[in-house]
Parts: structure tokens; C-alpha cells; sequence
């Protein structure tokens, strides 16, 4: 018996081991096809491409001006974190809205989604930016794109948040009431926590999405994040293709490290759900 144990814990771990042996390939053959084609985008940049067409960028301008472009970094950052607290602010009083039998609350919730997701985002920042002066109402760029972002990507999530709460079951329902729990407690204690676990990776994604999309704020001419930076001296230069590659690699950058911080929480999660 002893034996046959044995030879099944061996079997067992060679089968593991081999798996392992798998991954580690597999990870090894990315990065070398990551390097390859990095290499391939250096040659066709740098003007030295093997007797290949290339694009000979300004490499005084790029080291002259990085510094200013990625000065941006900072209110980029800034910009979409807050407007991921307002949405997620915005989307859980949506998906309240929408499960809700108070027909006014749930007509509202549901004229709030229709409404910002059938119109677009870019017309938004500049409603809230051109358009409520006109009522005497007079919003920084910054602030008008927060808010635009904000009640856009909040309109989205709510189906997120709508989803979590319904998929806390029925019976943990009944048994928090059993115990005496008020409609408000049951939220607090019980379908809220369990909503924003299911939450935490899609709003990881928006997360990433919004901190692309706050590009867009620049359009106000107001608001000095990566965007505006790279586009003020590339036009004022002439230079717009290395002002925005660079550009580009700040918006990488960031989206590599913010999907490597999700990736982990989500492990995490995985591991306590185990």
C-alpha cells in the first residue's frame, strides 16, 4: 500500500515538474519574442535599419524635452484618481437604482446610464467645460474632465456593481434578516463586501482604461497632464512624432505597472477564494 502511495506521489510531482518546466519555456519564448520585436521597433526608429526605410527621430529634441513631457505623469495620475472614486461612487447609486422597486429611483438610475453611455465621452468633457458657463456655472478644465470621466466610466460600472450585488445569494440574504439585521446593515455587512470583491478586477480594468482616456482632457487646453505636454512641444518644435512616441511609452509604462498591480490583486483574491 505504502508503495503504491509512493509511486503516486512520484508520478505526482514529475507530472508537476514537467508542468513547470512548460510554464517557464512558454515564459521564456514571450520574452524573447518581446525582445525581438523591441528590437525591431529600435531598428526602424533609430535610422540605422539594416539598409531598411527607417525614421530618423530627433534624439537632441527627445533628451531636451522628456523631462517636461513626463513632468505629466503626475496630473495624469491625479486626474484618474479621482475620477475612479466619483464612478465608483456613481456606479454603486446606479446599480442600487437599478435593482431598487422605488420606481423613481429606478428611473433615474436607468435615464443616468441610458443617457452618458449613449453619448460620447469627448462631447461630455466639453458639455461640462463650454456648456455650463452658459448657466453661470464655471468648472477648471481639470475639474470638468474629473467629472465627465467620472460619470462616464460610473455609468459603465454600474452593470459591474449591479452584477455582484445580485450574485450574493438569496439564502445569506434571509439568514442576515433571521438575525435581525436591518435592510441597511444586510448591505453594509453582507452584499456590499461581497460585490466589491466581485468588483475589484473589472474596475481594475477601467481603471487602466480611464487613465488612457484622461488623454482626452487635454482638449481643454487647460490642463497640463501627459497629453497636452507632448502635444505643446511637438507642434511648437515640429517635432510631433517624437513628442508623441514619447508620450506613448509614459502611457505604457504606466498601463505595464497598473496591469502588473491588478494581476496581483487578483491573485490574491484567487487565493483566498481557495
Amino acid at each position: 500500500m505504502r508503495k503504491e502511495q509512493a509511486e503516486t506521489t512520484s508520478r505526482v510531482e514529475l507530472l508537476y515538474a514537467a508542468q513547470q518546466r512548460k510554464e517557464r519555456a512558454f515564459r521564456v519564448n514571450v520574452a524573447i519574442s518581446w525582445i525581438v520585436m523591441l528590437a525591431v521597433l529600435y531598428a526602424l526608429f533609430s535610422g540605422d535599419s539594416l539598409g531598411l526605410n527607417a525614421i530618423k527621430l530627433d534624439t537632441p529634441f527627445i533628451s531636451e524635452n522628456i523631462a517636461f513631457i513626463a513632468g505629466g505623469i503626475g496630473v495624469t495620475i491625479y486626474i484618474s484618481i479621482l475620477s475612479i472614486v466619483l464612478a465608483i461612487l456613481l456606479a454603486l447609486f446606479a446599480a442600487l437604482g437599478r435593482l431598487s422597486t422605488f420606481p423613481p429611483f429606478y428611473a433615474f438610475s436607468a435615464f443616468y446610464v441610458s443617457l452618458i453611455r449613449g453619448t460620447p465621452l469627448y462631447l461630455q468633457i466639453f458639455f461640462f467645460f463650454l456648456a455650463l458657463p452658459q448657466l453661470g456655472i464655471v468648472l477648471p478644465g481639470l475639474w470638468a474632465g474629473v467629472l465627465a470621466l467620472g460619470l462616464n466610466y460610473g455609468a459603465y460600472m454600474s452593470e459591474t456593481f449591479r452584477a455582484g450585488i445580485s450574485s450574493v445569494g438569496k439564502g445569506q440574504r434571509e439568514a442576515a434578516i433571521a438575525l435581525g439585521m436591518t435592510q441597511g446593515q444586510l448591505m453594509r455587512r453582507i452584499v456590499l463586501p461581497q460585490a466589491l470583491r466581485f468588483a475589484i478586477p473589472p474596475m481594475g480594468n477601467d481603471f487602466i482604461a480611464m487613465t488612457k482616456d484622461s488623454a482626452l482632457v487635454a482638449a481643454t487646453g487647460f490642463v497640463h497632464e501627459l497629453m497636452w505636454r507632448a502635444t505643446r512641444v511637438g507642434r511648437a518644435n515640429f517635432r510631433n512624432m517624437e513628442a508623441l512616441i514619447m508620450a506613448a511609452i509614459f502611457y505604457w509604462i504606466m498601463t505595464l505597472i497598473l496591469t502588473a498591480v491588478q494581476s496581483r490583486i487578483e491573485a490574491r483574491l484567487a487565493k483566498g477564494d481557495r
